[in-house]
Order: C-alpha cells, then sequence, then structure tokens
C-alpha cells in the first residue's frame, strides 16, 4: 500500500519540476497576434488585409485577456476619394465603408469574423462610385515561420528575461506577436511586463534571428 502511494504521488510531486524546465507554454500569455496578410496592387492605390488577434480591452499592461478575430484592411496610394469601400467576395464576406485615418493616411476598414482567410482573398474597392476587383495573395512564404514558432525564438533568445518575470503564480506579462512585410517578412515580437515597460524584438521570419532589439520603460 505505501508503495503504490508514493507512485500515485510521484507525478504530482514532478509537475513543478516539469514546468521549471521549460514545459510552460507562454503563447497563451499573447494578447496580439498579427498571423498573416495579405497584399494586391492596383494601378493608382495597393490594399492589404491583416489578421490580427487581439484581447479586448486593447490596453498595453502586462495582462492578457481573451482574444478576439479581427480583419483588418488598409488602402493607400495617389487617389484621394471622397468615398471609399471594400468588400471581401467569396465564402467569407465581409465589408464595408472605409474611413480615413489621417496619423497614417490611409482608408482603414475592420470588422470581427469567426475564421481568418487563407493563400488568398478576392476584393472588391469602390472609390467615389468607380469599381476595382483584386485579387490579394499571403505574403507568407513556405519558409515563414508561424506566430508561435516566432514566440518559441525569442523565448531562446530572451530566457534570462523570460525566467525573471516567470513565478509559480505564471507569467507576469504579456507578448505581442506580429508578422511584417516590408521588402522581405519579419516578425516583430513585444515582451509588456506589469509596469508597461516594453522590451521590442525584430525577427527574421524564417530564420528567428534577433535581427534588432530596443527596451523602453513604461
Amino acid at each position: 500500500m505505501k508503495k503504490r502511494r508514493i507512485l500515485i504521488l510521484l507525478p504530482l510531486l514532478l509537475l513543478p519540476m516539469l514546468a521549471g524546465c521549460g514545459k510552460r507554454d507562454y503563447y497563451r500569455y499573447v494578447s496580439e497576434i498579427k498571423s498573416d496578410i495579405f497584399y494586391a496592387q492596383a494601378e493608382n492605390f495597393s490594399v492589404t488585409l491583416a489578421c490580427v488577434e487581439r484581447e479586448y480591452p486593447y490596453v498595453s499592461d502586462g495582462i492578457p485577456c481573451p482574444l478576439t478575430r479581427v480583419v483588418e484592411i488598409s488602402l493607400t496610394g495617389e487617389l484621394a476619394p471622397a468615398t471609399c469601400e471594400v468588400y471581401v467576395t467569396g465564402d467569407m464576406q465581409i465589408g464595408g465603408e472605409m474611413s480615413f485615418r489621417t496619423y497614417a493616411g490611409d482608408f482603414f476598414f475592420s470588422q470581427s469574423v469567426e475564421t481568418f482567410y487563407e493563400n488568398s482573398v478576392s476584393l472588391r474597392v469602390i472609390t467615389d462610385g468607380a469599381e476595382t476587383e483584386l485579387t490579394a495573395t499571403s505574403v507568407k512564404t513556405p519558409d515563414t515561420l508561424s506566430a508561435r514558432d516566432a514566440l518559441n525564438c525569442v523565448l531562446k533568445a530572451e530566457k534570462e528575461q523570460i525566467d525573471a518575470m516567470t513565478g509559480s503564480d505564471g507569467f507576469a506579462g504579456e507578448f505581442y506577436v506580429r508578422l511584417l512585410r516590408r521588402e522581405s517578412n519579419y516578425y516583430y515580437v513585444g515582451i509588456i511586463d506589469r509596469d508597461g515597460g516594453t522590451l521590442s524584438l525584430l525577427l527574421d521570419a524564417e530564420t528567428g534571428d534577433v535581427l534588432a532589439r530596443r527596451k523602453t520603460q513604461g
């Protein structure tokens, strides 16, 4: 009976040891994920569609909240229409009138969704009554890391920082993981502590190598 009791207790005793050996799922502390970007170019404007999961309320306080899925569409270019609308056609139809963002210099639309698009998406843009049909394709390639893999690269590169923010009651912070597109693909990963301080990292989206690092106080 004594031996049987020891065998039952052994897995329970090992749990804290396993947690301290990197078994903690840090992905559940992510409060913003930009997992994909779709891009299309017309004659005088471009359209970017981003798949984003974001906490609500959205506050950089180091405390993650449940995520909601949102599609964000941005239109930039030489045209300056009085009205601008965008619609996603196909199986998952969304869309409506876009609003102009002065600080960003673009037309913008966002809408909550149940699922995200994959590979490509068909768009219909209406500017002052003129319609343009476009197909936006994902910027991701077979070599692009997933958001989870990008975070895992940061967990290894910033092990000392992560360990300092991790205690018996969990991780005292939150993560932002955003796919970025410039000439190539990158990931931005932000580590936000409970005081609002942020460690910002720029990663190569294929290798996971840290290309830049900056720390700001809250």
